[in-house]
């Protein structure tokens, strides 16, 4: 925030023409976020303020111009909801890249690194995020584990820990509050949550997935003001409506068209709606962009530009509370995106704090290397064998049982099949595959749990993943206990990450020993190693594009959704918040001597 006495003197003198500029920008046209004008104006910039914003020409006093003809001037965009862990880096080399595609601020909910360090998680995204020209405002987790009692992550939050997030300065608000059931029921431990949030007059994210109607008002009343789990366009303008924040989403493009279609039948565009990137991973976020492609999504589908700038700028900064950013005004902070194009929002050079940090894309000087504390190792497991990853009935060695099982992949529901079982493993059936997980945060030593899978073919090779949303256990499917074997034990061996596991040999791996879900390695190397990992990742799932595939393994687990998951506990109804027998009815039969 810009609070210096002398900074705002120095301003304000400059702005008078008693004083001249640090910094001018001439000869551009500024996108006016307030207004929807598209307008002549030069802006003079003291330290890392603007000081004035005045009709071009006016002025020529100052200590260094930079002349933008024919460019337009917008605000840095904002992203108002994001998991940075989904991109592998740590914080210096995400800014690095973000940075250089016009994002200047973010709101971080750390609540993957939450889920498996507890507190310390949400103080190393503080310390690591420090002194970057990205502007990181974080969230206090509320979903530690998102789904109590059928899910066990490596730490579980309550009001004691909400209240010491919320007291913290760095901390914004309440991030998403997952636990809609616990919120419509009255659970002790989100009423307490919702409380200290609150209390603490800082903002309350939702994750109101599937809401409406009644349960969609008792969650507002709750005190819920904002939510990005959006499913259709009719969701979006029900949500608007009951008086949420909307934060439309780049991870789900596929519902873009439609929201922006619904949105261009209303008489007007209200300030409550923003733009989120929510989980990018590395290769995605270098190779096509955040918000960048995000803006350029909804202007691709008819949103006009100014609109779509005003989303990522001024509206982001109304939502979080910053007076100092969104808006290209004397007083804020000088975060400036330059334009050749409305057209196509493509960055050309990128102004923070009144320095010019980026240039076509790129930093014009890297970030300094970021020191981070040293984390302890995550995966709390030995070496697993392939006898681990046989699906067995209690006390059947032969004969037959009627299952249930997950159907699907994104979105999930309830089937049920008949199998054989020999030798006391059950034979997987035509089409079918398996699922495993097993609790690394060493908290508890259940078995681990596995449940046959339809939606997914035959999986032809194993994939292995420690990054597995909301808790983060260790995520296996495949058909071949050798392969899920050896998947899990080289992340194992790597301290988390993911592999791929084909003919007896890992074809693709990903190390990411920070909390079995960063990297420390840099940006284009993550990102290299990731495609090859995602394209690598088709020869085993053939049931849709590989860019697909580990979307739906990292989700796969998230027992908060409607619908089956299996979890470190067993398997879960998203629906009527239960663990599940899979065993509907089986048969003995004697093993036959022949």
């Amino acid at each position: 925030m810009l609070n210096t006495d002398s900074l705002r003197r120095r301003a304000i003198a400059a702005a008078k023409g008693d004083a001249p500029f640090d910094l001018l920008l001439t000869d551009a046209s500024i996108v006016d976020m307030v207004t929807g004008e598209i307008r002549e104006a030069d802006v003079g910039i003291v330290g890392e303020m603007i000081a004035s914003v005045h009709p071009r020409g006016s002025r020529s006093d100052a200590s260094e111009t930079h002349s933008l003809p024919g460019s337009y001037l917008s605000p840095g965009f904002i992203d108002t909801h994001v998991h940075l862990e989904s991109s592998h880096l740590l914080p210096a080399r995400y800014a690095e890249i973000v940075l250089a595609q016009g994002t200047t601020a973010v709101f971080w909910d750390p609540h993957e690194l939450a889920n498996v360090l507890g507190v310390e998680g949400v103080r190393f995204a503080i310390d690591a995020s420090r002194n970057l020209p990205l502007q990181v405002m974080i969230a206090a987790p509320s979903s530690v584990p998102s789904t109590p009692g059928l899910e066990m992550s490596g730490a579980d939050f309550a009001g004691a820990e909400m209240e010491t997030m919320l007291n913290w300065p760095e901390v914004c608000g309440v991030a998403e509050v997952m636990d809609m059931h616990g919120v419509l029921n009255g659970s002790t431990r989100m009423q307490e949550i919702l409380s200290c949030g609150l209390q603490s007059g800082k903002l309350i994210e939702g994750h109101a997935r599937g809401l409406n109607g009644a349960g969609l008002q008792a969650y507002l009343a709750a005190g819920v003001t904002s939510d990005h789990e959006l499913t259709s366009a009719e969701d979006a303008l029900e949500k608007l409506r009951a008086g949420l924040t909307l934060e439309i989403r780049g991870s789900h493009p596929y519902l873009l068209p439609d929201i922006v279609a619904a949105l261009k039948t209303l008489p007007h565009l209200s300030s409550q709606i923003t733009l989120c990137t929510d989980d990018v991973p590395p290769d995605m976020l270098l190779e096509k962009g955040g918000i960048v492609a995000l803006l350029n999504l909804l202007i691709e589908h008819g949103l006009p530009a100014v609109d779509a700038l005003r989303f990522a700028t001024f509206n982001g900064a109304l939502r979080l509370k910053r007076d100092d950013l969104g808006l290209i005004a004397a007083g804020r902070r000088a975060d400036l995106v330059v334009l050749n194009s409305l057209d196509t929002i493509t960055p050309q050079q990128v102004y923070v704090a009144g320095k010019r940090i980026a240039r076509d894309g790129a930093m014009i000087e890297p970030l300094p290397a970021a020191s981070h504390p040293t984390l302890p190792d995550t995966m709390h497991l030995s070496s697993l064998s392939p006898d681990d990853f046989a699906l067995r009935i209690a006390d059947i060695t032969h004969g037959n049982a009627r299952l249930k099982h997950i159907r699907g992949a994104r979105f999930t529901e309830w089937g049920e099949v008949d199998v054989q079982i020999r030798e006391g493993r059950v034979v997987l059936p035509t089409g079918f595959s398996l699922i495993w997980v097993q609790h690394r945060h060493g908290r508890h030593e259940a078995r681990p749990q596995i449940a046959l899978l339809e939606g997914w073919g035959e999986l032809q090779g194993a994939i292995a993943t420690s990054y597995s949303h909301d808790s983060h256990n260790l995520v296996v499917l495949g058909r071949c206990p050798r392969e899920m074997a050896l998947a899990a034990n080289t992340l194992i061996a790597s301290g988390g990450g993911m592999a791929l596991a084909q003919h007896g040999e890992i074809i693709a791996h990903v190390a990411m020993p920070i909390a079995g879900m960063l990297s420390d390695l840099p940006a284009p190397e993550l990102a290299s190693a990731f495609r090859n990992l995602r394209e690598r990742s088709g020869d085993i799932a053939d049931w849709q594009p590989p860019y697909r595939v580990f979307k739906a393994i990292e989700g796969t687990c998230l027992a908060c959704n409607a619908g089956p998951h299996l979890t470190d506990l067993g398997l879960t109804d998203g629906a009527t918040r239960q663990i599940v027998d899979p065993l509907i009815h089986s048969s003995h039969q004697e093993r036959s001597t022949h």
